[in-house]
């Protein structure tokens, strides 16, 4: 399956980023709620080991999902719970997360694309399945990025990701309790090695067009659509972008303008 060829360089682009890091370095803070390094890094490996239980041992992802579950809804946080599953830090959790992200993806190189998979929600195919591990791996990685000083050398395996996020225009709407609009903005997109890239109606007078790393980057909350260059006109476009959500769970508030950005190299 190419998605799982794309999550797995999404993750060897991670470990590149990350592999200069020193043990200590793993607690800097990010932009994203100030999870540091290490919280990111095990949340990673958290998700990908439960999608790859999801796909080869659903009767263990459903033993591991329960408490994790329950533990939720006493209270805990994402990060308290990851924790308890997996306590190593730093150089050590990289080297767990380096195994498990090989694992996954080998995994799902072999599963048929429409296999059904469990998950906290409803179930998904695999290919949704492992593009949601690239979608995370690859705007995770942007919080460390911008603390980094590094402006990511972006491929077109985040077209994997646009998908992902024209697939859930409705949810962005839906999950804040709004109204559906009729028809979703036609997109037209500029790909990291220069192709279009279009969606939608192309005869639509409600238009999202610009790079197609940066409409990657709003949906993901990873960016403002202030900070980005795209061009959004009609109302539905300028709406959607104001509100995209690309994952699942509660409804999120993207970043304030300027708050996430690349960082002057220290």
């Amino acid at each position: 399956m190419q998605q799982a060829s794309d999550f797995l360089a999404e993750s060897e682009a991670l470990e590149q980023l990350i592999a200069p890091l020193q043990a200590s370095d793993f607690a800097h803070p990010t932009g994203f709620k100030s999870w540091t390094f290490e919280t990111i890094m095990r949340h990673l490996h958290f998700w990908n080991h439960m999608a790859n239980l999801a796909l080869t041992a659903p009767d263990d992802f459903q033993a591991e999902l329960k408490p994790a579950v329950e533990a939720m809804m006493a209270g805990k946080t994402l990060p308290d719970i990851e924790l308890a599953k997996f306590p190593e830090g730093g150089l050590d959790l990289v080297s767990l997360w380096q195994a498990g992200f090989r694992e996954v993806a080998a995994a799902y190189q072999q599963a048929d694309p429409s296999d059904r998979v469990s998950w906290v929600g409803p179930s998904m195919s695999a290919r949704s399945s492992i593009t949601a591990r690239q979608m995370e791996t690859w705007a995770h990685g942007q919080a460390i990025a911008d603390e980094l000083g590094i402006e990511r050398s972006e491929d077109d395996r985040i077209r994997n990701i646009v998908v992902l996020g024209v697939n859930t225009f409705g949810w962005s709407f839906t999950v804040r309790g709004l109204e559906v609009p009729e028809e979703p903005p036609a997109l037209r997109l500029t790909s990291p090695s220069g192709e279009s890239w279009e969606y939608g109606n192309p005869d639509s007078d409600q238009v999202i067009s610009g790079m197609a790393h940066e409409f990657a980057q709003v949906v993901t909350q990873t960016r403002n659509i202030a900070d980005t260059q795209l061009v959004c006109e009609g109302d539905t476009a300028e709406l959607w972008m104001r509100n995209a959500q690309c994952f699942a769970g509660a409804a999120a508030e993207p970043p304030a303008p300027g708050v996430r950005r690349t960082k002057s190299p220290a």
